[in-house]
């Protein structure tokens, strides 16, 4: 996966924007557009879609301290990532949006159960105690996995908005 100056300059921008969102909207607890963008960036750029995700964690870290907290978006960001890679890349117009919208929000309501392992194994929980920590977060998971999903109506937007860039890009 090389990339080109141009891509290096395009992926920052796109994580920084990421983390740009996350932080204004950190006013309303797990209702933030970063399911929104990792979707939209995965359609668009697929495999290379995992700078920007990564270029976001690594700014949340940076921002946040490299804590327990922040070992969990090594990977849980990459999940989301990954299903809509599983996802055809044709899907019908009429049944794009939900499809998009229902993984946006599926990964929302599996947060807690996704960032549950490395708690686990961080703070030395047994089976019982992560599923009690995974319960606790559940009416979290419910704010997040809803607001991920009424979010996911961007997402088309922002992928038509990308591959209009895109070409502009291209014919330059």
């Amino acid at each position: 996966m090389k990339l080109t100056t141009r891509e290096v300059a395009v992926f920052g921008m796109l994580g920084a924007l990421m983390y740009a969102s996350k932080t204004l909207m950190e006013i309303a607890p797990n209702v933030h557009l970063i399911g929104v963008f990792i979707v939209s960036f995965t359609v668009v750029y697929r495999k290379k879609a995992l700078y920007p995700i990564y270029i976001y964690a690594i700014l949340c870290g940076i921002s946040g301290g490299f804590a327990a907290w922040w070992i969990p978006y090594l990977y849980v960001w990459t999940v989301l990532w990954g299903a809509v890679m599983l996802l055809p890349e044709n899907l019908p117009g009429k049944v794009r949006p939900v499809i998009y919208m229902a993984v946006c929000a599926a990964h929302g309501f599996l947060f807690g159960t996704l960032y549950a392992p490395a708690q686990a194994l961080l703070f030395g929980l047994d089976f019982q105690g992560m599923t009690a920590w995974i319960i606790a977060g559940l009416p979290w998971d419910c704010i997040h996995g809803i607001s991920n999903f009424f979010c996911g109506i961007l997402i088309v937007p922002v992928i038509s908005i990308l591959k209009k860039v895109e070409n502009l890009g291209e014919s330059s």
